[in-house]
């Protein structure tokens, strides 16, 4: 008998055994299995097709509350305690198999693709990860997030004592994988690491001090590098990308009557299909108007005008959105300070598959004289900064006004937005939080940023820089210390 066969028959045998006592083992850790399954719910939207690799008894995927769960475990003693406290005749969307998730026929026999693939501690177990992950791309597509939840070998110790105590169920001995480990394995299959983060310094309640230092402190940079549990969510690169995507460009507009002609005229043709919309504002300098003189004078291109019906930058972007009829998704600011010329870019970079929402950064390349106060430049920085750490993916520049990403990524947004609320009157964070927070990979396209040539800056310093310190506090509430 082969050293992997018999491990596996051992891990088989515990399993089996424990079982039976399997729920009394997680009463015993009822905050530490709380704390997991919430994140885990953060990760992952209620209402998916998910897979759970090592299911165990199947809380995890329960609570997950998908609309199509299949749970998979080596032990049929965990199996029989899933099925019966789950019910698969009481909920038929769940499903519950014995099986060896590293045997291809196991996963050969499933009907994918899944939105959402957990290894939750699982990953620990397996004798050829590499492999294991390389056969999941069968069951994965372009939106499949691969989440990957495992403990941080710093705890070792501790977590041995509390096996020897009673107070943790025993395992048997599992590899050692850090989060390193675990995202170059990831890339050797062909992932991309999206999103990593950590959690939990404290595993116990101890009467709410744990849930108050786990929302606060444990968080921060360089703290949560201590935290018991670390989180990857990955997608795969062999589905990324598309052959090609009709494309609505979103330009809201307010007093920029002197830059929307130049809007259509320096508008590359970067693709077949290029739909125009500008939103203006309620003006004062006749820029309606002149959007209706454009939209006649050049009938070749495809112009829509509308005018939104609130205020701010925000809810013109959404009536845009709403009413553009592309795949794509983009937002030029009228001010024409990133260049139309520059849009190209953008859509490359989503067709690649290099991104999913993608952002413009003014502040990598020199700026002409006049593009940006120094003021507001030192606060775009130390605002990219708190946002790189609040959001879990880099950004050097949060407030570029152009932002791309496709219209099904979009309406999965808009669908998710009562998480969040209507919080945003600039428009930039409902679109960065979402992606964010649907796990969308984020990535940059650096713009050379150009001093406007009409109008004056919308802009105010102050007073929107304390709006930007109430995002920052919002974002903690609902990113991090949820």
């Amino acid at each position: 008998m082969t050293e992997p066969t018999s491990r596996k028959d051992v891990q088989r045998r515990h399993s089996d055994r424990l079982a039976p006592s399997r729920e009394q083992w997680i009463a015993r850790s009822r905050y530490f299995h709380d704390e997991d399954g919430r994140m885990m719910r953060f990760l992952v939207e209620p209402g998916k097709r998910v897979l759970a690799l090592g299911c165990g008894v199947g809380n995890l995927l329960a609570t997950l509350k998908p609309a199509r769960g299949v749970g998979i475990d080596l032990s049929p003693g965990m199996i029989e305690t899933a099925r019966r406290r789950h019910g698969e005749a009481a909920r038929p969307e769940l499903r519950f198999i014995v099986g060896d998730v590293e045997d291809p026929a196991t996963l050969g026999a499933l009907d994918g693709p899944f939105d959402a693939i957990l290894l939750a501690d699982s990953i620990g177990a397996l004798d050829d990860v590499q492999t294991m992950l390389d056969s999941l791309q069968a069951l994965a597509n372009r939106d499949t997030r691969l989440v990957v939840a495992y403990y941080s070998w710093l705890w070792q110790p501790l977590v041995a004592l509390a096996e020897r105590i009673g107070l943790k169920m025993p395992q048997p001995p599992q590899n050692r994988l850090g989060p390193d480990d675990i995202a170059g394995l990831l890339a050797l299959a062909d992932y991309e690491v999206i999103k990593r983060d950590w959690r939990m310094l404290v595993p116990y309640s101890l009467f709410g001090l744990g849930w108050l230092i786990n929302r606060s402190i444990a968080t921060l940079p360089m703290i949560r590098r201590l935290c018991l549990r670390h989180y990857l969510v990955a997608r795969s690169k062999r589905h990324a990308g598309y052959a090609k995507l009709s494309t609505s460009i979103v330009i809201p507009a307010r007093n920029e009557r002197g830059n929307i002609e130049n809007a259509v005229k320096r508008l590359p043709a970067f693709c077949d299909d290029i739909e125009v919309v500008f939103v203006e504002g309620h003006s004062q300098d006749g820029t309606l108007e002149e959007m209706k003189r454009v939209q006649a004078a050049y009938p070749e291109r495809d112009i829509k005008v509308f005018q939104q019906d609130g205020k701010g930058k925000g809810d013109a972007v959404r009536k845009g959105f709403a009413q553009a009829r592309g795949e794509l998704l983009m937002i030029l600011d009228a001010d024409l300070t990133v260049p139309p010329e520059a849009l190209p870019k953008f859509y490359d970079a989503i067709i690649s598959g290099k991104g999913e929402f993608i952002n413009g950064s003014r502040l990598i390349y020199p700026m002409e004289r006049g593009a940006m106060r120094p003021l507001n430049f030192a606060g775009n920085l130390f605002f990219s900064t708190l946002f790189s750490w609040l959001l879990n993916q880099r950004f050097t520049d949060t407030l570029c006004g152009t932002k791309v990403l496709t219209k099904a990524h979009y309406q999965r947004i808009a669908a998710n937005r009562g998480y969040f609320g209507e919080f945003d009157p600039f428009g930039d964070f409902d679109l960065l939080f979402g992606a964010a927070k649907l796990n969308l990979k984020l990535i940059e396209v650096p713009i050379r940023y150009a001093d406007r040539l009409y109008g004056t800056t919308q802009i105010s310093r102050f007073r929107h820089g304390f709006m930007l310190l109430r995002m920052v506090l919002f974002a903690f509430r609902k990113l991090k210390a949820f």
